[in-house]
């Protein structure tokens, strides 16, 4: 039977990109990026979390509680742990800057997660990393190996990877959602914001894709 499924939102970063102003509070379409994140975890989770420094945080989504972080400055790591501790059972977790991730996306990830029996599930996507540790389902099987890593002062956000049950959402399906570089953009200029209103008008970025 499954233990339930916090919604975590990630409000962190000092948007220095963004002239220091809170990013997730500027809108696409009309509609503020941080309530397009609320609004698709709200879909497929049993609650939601805001995880956010910032101390005017809880007035931006009246009725979700509020934590800070555990361990401050320890940037997207910090976040992911403060997370999962504050949610003290599995997540979702999601960058409050990104807002074209859809719902079924999420429960897709929730879904793989639960019936693997993993510590963590990821989709993967063309990044980087080659997966989105900042859209992805987690444990509180990853608190300790991400404390481990904090004490030898390594911050990569997917540094405890190899020391967790890892599952990951297959490129193919995740496609099936919409083009990864968008179901995963994030706004951190003004000009990716102009961006985002442009792929809005577009099926709203494909967020509205929920079968894959």
């Amino acid at each position: 039977m499954s233990a339930g499924c916090t919604g975590v939102i990630l409000a962190g970063g000092q948007a220095t990109r963004y002239g220091g102003l809170p990013k997730g509070l500027e809108r696409v379409a009309g509609e503020r990026v941080i309530d397009r994140v609320a609004a698709a975890l709200a879909q497929t989770t049993d609650e939601l979390l805001l995880i956010a420094n910032d101390p005017a945080a809880d007035s931006w989504l009246p009725g979700v509680r509020v934590e800070r972080d555990v361990r401050p400055g320890l940037g997207s790591l910090g976040g992911i742990l403060s997370g999962i501790v504050h949610a003290g059972r599995p997540a979702l977790i999601v960058a409050w800057d990104m807002p074209f991730v859809p719902a079924g996306l999420l429960a897709a990830l929730r879904e793989l997660g639960e019936r693997e029996r993993a510590d963590a599930a990821v989709p993967e996507s063309g990044s980087r990393r080659g997966v989105e540790p900042l859209c992805a389902y987690y444990t509180p099987a990853c608190v300790v190996p991400i404390e481990r890593q904090l004490e030898r002062d390594d911050l990569r956000v997917i540094g405890f990877y190899d020391d967790i049950r890892l599952a990951r959402l297959d490129a193919e399906r995740v496609r099936g959602f919409g083009d990864p570089a968008v179901l995963f953009m994030n706004i951190n200029t003004p000009a990716e914001r102009a961006l985002a209103e442009q792929h809005a008008s577009t099926t709203d970025g494909g967020r509205h894709r929920q079968e894959a």
